[in-house]
């Protein structure tokens, strides 16, 4: 068990690895490796998700989730097998406990005070001041 948050923890037989070719540095040796690793996680089908958190961690992935809500994590930023390993693990982690916190309680919104409406319109009347003085001559 990958323990994610102190109520959940996800079980490494839902976790799905693939490794592939991975693009960039690593000279002859990057052609004959497999160091790349593509995470896959189903949200819809994970038992141990509640709902909300479910809901929220489709939306915060984005476009990494495909239509069957399978998530899709691709680790390529190490030239080590191991390490693209657990830095797609960590990613998938951190994606989940940013999904698990409890949203931000809305905003209450509120009005402007007294004292900055008076500052926003004097600081209007100044700039209009400037502005008018920039005109030319006047012919009369």
């Amino acid at each position: 068990m990958i323990r994610v948050t102190h109520r959940i923890s996800l079980d490494e037989s839902e976790l799905h690895e693939e490794f592939v070719r991975a693009s960039g540095p690593g000279g002859q040796h990057v052609n004959k490796t497999d160091s790349a690793v593509q995470l896959r996680f189903d949200v819809a089908a994970s038992p141990n998700l509640p709902p909300d958190v479910k809901a929220r961690l489709a939306k915060l992935a984005g476009s990494r989730v495909t239509q069957n809500g399978i998530l899709l994590i691709q680790a390529d930023r190490y030239r080590s097998q191991r390490r693209n390993r657990d830095d797609a693990l960590e990613r998938l982690i951190d994606l989940i406990r940013e999904a698990a916190a409890p949203p931000p309680p809305p905003r209450r919104p509120t009005k402007p005070t007294y004292g900055s409406q008076q500052r926003r319109l004097e600081g209007k009347t100044k700039r209009s001041a400037t502005k008018r003085l920039r005109g030319g001559p006047v012919d009369d």
